[in-house]
């Protein structure tokens, strides 16, 4: 199975990144256009500043700082921090979705489909750490409007068990929630490039419960090989000026 492009997701590039600098004169670029070039850089910028210093001391001038935009051009776009911290854990998460529900779809069956997703979920947070820490970390910092989105999220990481033999009502709540809890154990003691080596034993948590342990072990058996997901264009800050 071919690894995911996850070049949209926040944090896989410094706020500054050269190639998204706004270009001015006769072909200068659109209103829309430069908003939504302000906005990805934001995001990124956002996620690199809050996994660095923390939800709570990260200010908006230095996000802003880090992505080359001026406040007046960030509180265009965002009410706030609070605001920015929202809208970027939705695209983020968004694009993570998107891309496990690919590689469940590519799958032959359940099994191998919930395992494709938990893969790609493991290697695209382990591929861009700042977005592992600021989305999975963080957002305990951010308020109970950012949990909210939180338990909305992994709500929605029931799609993956609709094709699962039944089991007893809020046994797969309790399963997502023990992978979550899993892998926030790993990102808060920063072991991000460690998630790919618990596929087997994850794997294993999320299938026993619905075809017994005998069945479930041959996930402790595939070893957790495999190109992991590379984030591209992860170029770091520039010293250039960016309006």
């Amino acid at each position: 199975m071919t690894n995911p492009v996850i070049s949209p997701l926040p944090g896989a590039r410094a706020g500054r990144d050269p190639s998204r600098a706004i270009k001015r004169g006769p072909r200068s670029m659109t209103p829309e256009a430069v908003a939504a070039t302000q906005r990805e850089r934001l995001h990124d910028a956002l996620v690199h500043t809050v996994a660095e210093k923390g939800y709570a001391n990260a200010r908006v001038s230095d996000i802003c700082t880090a992505a080359g935009v001026t406040r007046p051009a960030f509180y265009a776009l965002f009410a706030g921090k609070e605001d920015a911290f929202l809208d970027t854990y939705r695209h983020g998460t968004g694009v993570v979705l998107r891309l496990m529900d690919e590689a469940y779809a590519a799958a032959g069956d359940w099994r191998t489909g919930v395992r494709a997703a938990l893969k790609v979920l493991l290697d695209v947070l382990a591929s861009v750490p700042a977005f592992a820490a600021m989305a999975i970390v963080e957002i305990d910092a951010a308020g109970a409007l950012a949990r909210e989105r939180r338990t909305e999220l992994l709500s929605r990481f029931s799609r993956f068990f609709a094709d699962a033999p039944p089991v007893p009502d809020g046994l797969v709540d309790t399963v997502v929630g023990g992978v979550y809890a899993t892998i926030y154990g790993y990102v808060s003691t920063g072991r991000v490039a460690q998630l790919p080596d618990l596929l087997p034993m994850l794997s294993y948590f999320m299938t026993a419960p619905f075809v017994g342990r005998d069945a479930a072990s041959a996930e402790l058996l595939v070893p957790a090989a495999g190109e992991r997901v590379v984030a591209p264009c992860a170029t770091s800050d520039t010293d250039e000026v960016f309006h």
